[in-house]
């Protein structure tokens, strides 16, 4: 399936455009831990609950939705569930008046995620030539890095001017705009294979040891990354609690570049991974992130001057293997067994998206919220995470050689 009349580089811009769009949301709630954690009273676990529901919402959907891109056009389940994710949105501005309430509407908000981020990636890499496929898969995935910074760069500066309710409705509105653009800037395909040759994909899937190693990984990957992104602007709250100055002043300003970092880290690692062979940069990266994590977590009394770059780095490390990993299990599947590959990939790795947020706030709780040595456990438990991921990528026994490797 292509589409002749418009340039790969136009399609790759129509796509990253609604991704970023369709993001506008991703950061309320970690940006509004803090205030929402307040008014209902939310311990730290509930807070973890109330971070992590979203990619358990995304985790249910993705095998139907993704696999389903094997068998239909992409496009069309895009266009439903940003579509869904904006009703969400809009349902938690209206409806959300409590911890069990707000559970509910922000787990919808994850499935629509499940069918805008992997089928919008499979949509798009369906109508690009073989030889663009993977620095376009970069860019995609770079841009869920743009879409989170830039949430969580808007959330920090309208908060104090508007009331969160406001804020979950536009970003609801900014939901419906990525509808029109995909809708308008993208032409309707074809099946892309016939249903038939779908039975058996799961069963091959599920047989193929280097899938599964990248799974694994990316199950790594998205526990920390998540994680870190959950409890970033709580994080920075507190530190600016017990040490106030200019560097604490706007933490949502901060945890937005720190996503911001996330896009460049991703298209290096990306190009590094060509160069070096990507199982080899992969095992390089994933120590380092894990190394830093722990830096970070016994660095809480340090000045801010020195805390907030260090986090900084550490946030720009745990990206360099993302577009890595994606456009490996991408480019290495046969494109009739690739949506239900993504299916799982994204299964898996969301999995991690969904228990990092709840394994850092549970070890809050356990070792205090507002003592140093809770926090010190909460990044201990991101370290583990991405260990869990380069333990996983080891297991991969072909090594991937350097520039044939895309």
């Amino acid at each position: 399936m292509r589409v002749a009349a418009r340039s790969w580089p136009a399609l790759v811009l129509v796509f990253c455009s609604a991704e970023t769009f369709s993001m506008a949301g991703f950061a309320l709630v970690p940006s509004l831990l803090p205030q929402l954690s307040q008014q209902w009273s939310l311990s730290a676990t509930e807070g973890g609950w109330l971070g992590g529901i979203f990619f358990l919402g995304y985790i249910l959907a993705v095998p139907v939705l993704v696999s389903l891109t094997d068998r239909i056009d992409a496009r069309r389940i895009y266009l439903a569930s940003a579509a869904l994710s904006g009703l969400a949105l809009a349902g938690f501005a209206r409806l959300a008046d409590s911890f069990a309430t707000a559970l509910g509407w922000w787990w919808l908000a994850g499935l629509g995620l499940a069918g805008t981020y992997m089928p919008g990636l499979k949509a798009l890499t369906d109508r690009l030539p073989v030889a663009a496929q993977s620095r376009g898969t970069a860019f995609y995935t770079a841009t869920f890095g743009v879409g989170a910074g830039l949430s969580y760069l808007w959330i920090g500066l309208s908060q104090v001017l508007l009331p969160w309710r406001w804020l979950f409705a536009l970003a609801a509105a900014c939901a419906a705009v990525s509808v029109l653009l995909v809708w308008h800037g993208v032409s309707p395909g074809t099946s892309p294979t016939p249903v038939k040759a779908h039975r058996g994909h799961w069963r091959e899937v599920l047989h193929d040891r280097r899938t599964l190693a990248f799974c694994g990984a990316y199950f790594g990957h998205n526990w920390e990354l998540f994680g870190f992104r959950a409890w970033l602007v709580a994080y920075l709250t507190w530190t600016r609690a017990i040490s106030p100055d200019p560097w604490t002043t706007m933490p949502g300003l901060i945890a937005a570049l720190a996503t911001f970092l996330a896009v460049p880290a991703s298209l290096l690692g990306n190009e590094g991974a060509h160069r070096w062979g990507r199982q080899r940069w992969l095992q390089s990266v994933m120590p380092l992130s894990c190394a830093l994590a722990l830096v970070v977590g016994f660095s809480g009394n340090l000045p801010s001057h020195w805390l907030i770059p260090l986090i900084l780095v550490y946030a720009a490390s745990m990206n360099l293997d993302s577009a890595a990993l994606t456009a490996g299990v991408l480019t290495e599947t046969p494109p009739e067994r690739r949506g239900t590959t993504l299916a799982l990939y994204s299964s898996i790795g969301f999995a991690g998206g969904f228990i990092g947020p709840v394994a850092f706030g549970v070890a809050l709780d356990a070792w205090g919220r507002s003592s140093p040595s809770g926090w010190t456990a909460g990044f201990v438990t991101l370290a583990a995470g991405v260990g869990v991921g380069r333990w996983a990528i080891g297991k991969i026994e072909r090594p991937v050689t350097g520039k044939g490797a895309s």
